[in-house]
């Protein structure tokens, strides 16, 4: 397995259609997207948490997403983690745990700019995407705006101020979850002058929302939440009726973590 020369994770941004990217929360679900044909995958740090019995948030998350890097290294898809918000207040130590992740072949990252529910200020949150730009200039940053997501200063003014902020400081996508109206986000893609990234909106198409100006949709954890329903309507249909869904065959997947295995160090 190795990863794709072209295009590169800042050219996916740039085609056609947005860059759907999928999160993963372990090795099976990354393996089975880039199955799929995806050529990039995300990490949800809801997800990773939830596996290690934690609620999202709390930077309970570092090291379980610094250890999933490493194991998703070997795949043939661009790697971005989902790193909450850089698990520090210190710039330069948020700095020093994206160039651990570089070093695994990560090829972005996603900062949000609030902790612990509560939107931090915006110049130190600039600060800590300068301090990353500065050390991994090749890291592709994609900045968290959590005013729409926290019903914080959710207004297009201030919205756009960070946003500007995070650009000016070396972001080179904004994501801004809980926007969900066609207007705002037209509004905000016009005045974003990187791509705009949002989550999977109910009933909206990739190519629905590209006429809006999205260039990025994420999954989020939205997958993750998907597969624990699966899991437990499969287990209410055999109790019930003694129904068994489709689901991908054991030989499928066991030859790919077969494959996956005899790929590793």
């Amino acid at each position: 397995m190795t990863k794709p020369a072209s295009p590169t994770f800042r050219e996916l941004h740039d085609q056609d259609g947005p860059l759907v990217l999928p999160n993963a929360w372990d090795v099976p679900s990354a393996l089975a997207f880039a199955a799929a044909g995806f050529e990039a995958v995300g990490t949800t740090s809801f997800g990773v948490a939830s596996v290690l019995g934690r609620p999202d948030g709390g930077r309970s998350t570092r090291d379980a997403n610094l250890a999933l890097a490493r194991a998703l290294a070997p795949l043939p898809v661009h790697v971005s983690v989902d790193i909450e918000d850089g698990y520090s207040d210190d710039p330069d130590e948020v700095a020093a745990y994206v160039s651990a992740l570089a070093a695994v072949d990560v090829t972005g990252v996603n900062i949000e700019d609030s902790t612990a529910e509560t939107l931090i200020d915006p110049a130190a949150y600039a600060e800590k995407v300068a301090a990353v730009k500065r050390r991994c200039p090749e890291v592709f940053i994609n900045a968290r705006v959590d005013t729409y997501w926290l019903d914080q200063d959710a207004t297009v003014a201030a919205t756009l101020d960070r946003a500007a902020r995070y650009v000016e400081a070396g972001a080179e996508g904004v994501f801004v979850p809980g926007a969900l109206d066609h207007a705002l986000l037209r509004e905000l893609a016009a005045a974003i002058p990187v791509p705009l990234n949002v989550l999977a909106i109910p009933g909206l198409s990739p190519a629905e929302l590209a006429e809006l100006g999205v260039r990025r949709v994420s999954t989020g954890s939205l997958s993750y939440r998907a597969a624990i329903h699966a899991a437990v309507a499969v287990a209410e249909g055999v109790r019930g009726t003694g129904t068994v869904p489709e689901a991908t065959p054991y030989p499928e997947l066991q030859a790919r973590l077969a494959e996956y295995a005899a790929g590793l160090p």
